[in-house]
């Protein structure tokens, strides 16, 4: 079975306060599914080619169906309103190999 990830760019943080809320409560949602931050909001971000230098988050799960079932979980729902409308997100979730 192979890794599931959530990498996830930020594009618009209109008030940090509010991802800051969300991060409170994205580490109890995330081990409720075994989920290990790899790349936190405080790592540092290196552009390359067409990329912009922003927050970005990467998160491992044991597998692609735990990480699709932890953020279609009523959990993670409530913690996108957490996160409110203003936060603008590139949120991928990938397979690995």
């Amino acid at each position: 079975m192979n890794k599931g990830y959530w990498v996830v760019v930020y594009r618009k943080v209109p008030d940090m306060a509010t991802v800051k809320n969300y991060a409170a409560l994205l580490g109890p949602m995330l081990g409720k599914f075994g989920g290990r931050m790899l790349v936190s909001p405080t790592s540092v971000v290196t552009a390359q080619e067409a990329g912009f230098e922003q927050m970005t988050i990467v998160v491992e799960f044991d597998s692609y169906e735990i990480a699709l079932a932890a953020y279609e979980s009523d959990d993670h729902k409530k913690m996108l309103a957490a996160l409110g409308p203003g936060v603008e997100r590139d949120f991928r979730i990938a397979e690995g190999v």
